[in-house]
């Protein structure tokens, strides 16, 4: 699969916002749709927001929505969330990856590969 960078963690106070980036090694990206995921120790990756592949449509937890908002610059094979109002329940590992098979949607439920090494966010209350 497409190797994938992840950026833009960090550490900011409840209610701030964070930009995260996730860069394609290749120009295959813009077949694919592409899912933001996070993981905390001892816990299960978690579904955060998706896109299809032309990025005409997103998919959000109900954890995030209204907060949170998923973009793509196919061009620039990156991939982008938006975090506005950042809560300290939202402090994880963020990690993007690609679902497996070309011209998806980006569903909760759609079956996505690994992501990259992950961007670590740290929201403190």
């Amino acid at each position: 699969q497409v190797q994938l960078v992840e950026s833009g963690g960090g550490l900011v106070q409840a209610g701030g916002s964070l930009r995260l980036s996730c860069v394609a090694s290749e120009s295959t990206f813009s077949s694919y749709a592409m899912g933001w995921f996070r993981q905390v120790p001892g816990k299960e990756r978690e579904f955060v927001a998706g896109i299809s592949w032309s990025g005409g449509s997103a998919n959000y937890a109900d954890s995030v929505k209204g907060r949170f908002t998923i973009s793509r610059d196919n061009a620039k094979n990156t991939l982008y969330l938006q975090m506005d109002s950042l809560k300290p329940e939202d402090t994880a590992v963020y990690y993007c990856a690609a679902e497996w098979s070309p011209w998806g949607w980006g569903r909760g439920d759609s079956d996505f590969g690994s992501g990259g090494q992950g961007t670590q966010v740290t929201v403190s209350s």
